[in-house]
């Protein structure tokens, strides 16, 4: 009897430290997809955990370092990394079994008459688990896009700050070379008053466009520091962190490939239109989870009482009666409401996209037929109208005013070929990064992003 007593005892307690010890669930063909991709984008973005060797930048450097060490840097990108890191280790909570319990029961009276420890497990309805995991991964791979997104965002961002810096320094040259002609004309102008050829309203209309001159230049160079702190921004800095500094150089980007390459671009690599599409997927895995609603869930265990001799074992089972019909009709009406919602969102930014490759082509071929039209035809004529007027002032053949409209022409074609520009650059980085979702070279995300697989549960 004592020998018995000492086997069950014996044999709960090491049920007891085998359920302690712990166990380990096996991954689902999809669990190990969602995680070889974060160690292939953790290899490249966050190497040890830690920030990768990031570009040495100076004035120098090329627009791709800058590029590197904003989407490497900026805390942006950095929150969503770890929100898809988290979302793929709740794969393996949602696939996973729930936890046994211990359980312990007694009766006593005057004194102890039974003592009955015990084990407990829950056991899901066949296909909940593998629903479950499929939901998981499903939410996983929307929030990679997510991840991808803002890559792409921050490398528009860097881009687009630094284009505009680059168009700022064109403005302010146009706008100096234009002061120092007014400078010319007023002495010009002071010149023929002393000559009395003319009075003293030439000398004040170039004084009075020259001051507002003086002002537009202060105002452009206080917007400087804006721009710049936008451009530390994208890189991941604080705005009067001065350890980067802005880039002397600037590349022009090529021109775009035809509209339906560009589409094929985005279908095969547009993140946002990716996400949309995981998001589907979820909601399809959302809909087999709430069909596995009608599917009862089960509980077993088994207690002994160590008291009794010989030992008593006590087997327990339990199953859930999922009676509930409107509930669980309600719960699938909703998954697959979910799922149309996923898929008018897919449709809505397809045609979105199409609809901004419309806007940004356009905004292309206008830009480029304005550059051409400045810097090709009105440039050129506005300067020999220029010469024109100035010499016809110096002779006696034309007014000041003549000069001055000349002049104020001049500054508005030289102004327009910089905005004609910076909207060409503007309209390529979003062709590029927003539209087609082609990355910058050493942006840390997966070259291809494989699609989440359906298997049996193991």
């Amino acid at each position: 009897m004592a020998m018995n007593n000492r086997l069950a005892s014996h044999t709960i307690g090491v049920a007891f430290v085998v359920v302690l010890a712990g166990c380990t669930g096996t991954p689902t063909a999809s669990e190990r997809q969602a995680r070889a991709d974060v160690d292939a984008v953790r290899s490249m973005y966050r190497p040890g955990d830690a920030k990768p060797t990031l570009p040495n930048l100076s004035k120098d450097s090329p627009l791709a370092d800058y590029l590197r060490f904003a989407m490497l840097n900026n805390p942006r990108v950095e929150a969503e990394y770890y929100a898809w890191a988290a979302s793929v280790e709740r794969i393996t909570g949602a696939r996973s079994l729930p936890d046994p319990r211990i359980t312990f029961e007694a009766d006593i009276t005057s004194m102890l008459e039974t003592v009955m420890p015990g084990l407990m497990i829950d056991l899901p309805g066949p296909g909940k688990l593998r629903a479950a995991g499929d939901v998981a991964t499903g939410e996983s791979r929307a929030s990679y896009f997510r991840f991808e997104i803002e890559v792409l965002r921050t490398a528009m961002a860097l881009k687009s700050s630094y284009f505009r810096l680059h168009f700022l320094e064109d403005t302010l040259r146009v706008q100096r070379e234009t002061l120092a002609l007014l400078e010319d004309l007023e002495t010009q102008a002071q010149q023929q008053v002393a000559a009395g050829r003319s009075g003293i309203q030439d000398v004040l209309r170039a004084q009075i466009d020259r001051e507002q001159l003086l002002t537009q230049i202060a105002n452009l160079e206080d917007s400087r520091g804006v721009l710049l702190a936008e451009f530390r921004a994208a890189l991941g800095l604080r705005p009067d962190d001065s350890t980067v500094p802005a880039p002397d150089t600037f590349e022009a980007s090529p021109p775009p490939p035809p509209a339906d390459q560009i589409l094929a671009l985005a279908a095969a690599h547009n993140p946002k239109l990716r996400q949309m599409e995981a998001e589907v997927r979820r909601g399809e895995a959302m809909i087999d989870l709430a069909r596995t609603s009608r599917v009862p869930d089960f509980s077993i265990g088994i207690m002994a009482d160590v008291k009794a001799s010989p030992v008593m074992w006590r087997p327990t089972g339990s199953i859930t009666l999922p009676i509930w019909r409107d509930k669980i009709a309600a719960e699938i009406a909703a998954a697959q409401l979910e799922k149309r919602s996923s898929e008018a969102r897919l449709s809505a930014e397809q045609i979105g996209v199409a609809a901004d490759l419309a806007s940004m082509l356009y905004m292309y071929r206008e830009s480029t037929r304005n550059i051409d039209l400045y810097s090709v035809t009105l440039l050129p004529k506005a300067r020999q109208s220029l010469d024109a007027a100035r010499s016809g002032y110096a002779a006696g053949r034309s007014s000041f005013l003549d000069v001055i409209d000349a002049e104020r022409q001049l500054l508005v074609f030289d102004l327009s070929l910089v905005e004609a520009r910076t909207q060409r650059e503007l309209s390529l980085a979003s062709l590029s990064l927003l539209i087609a979702g082609t990355a910058p070279e050493g942006a840390p995300i997966l070259p291809t992003a494989p699609a989440p697989s359906k298997e049996a549960n193991p």
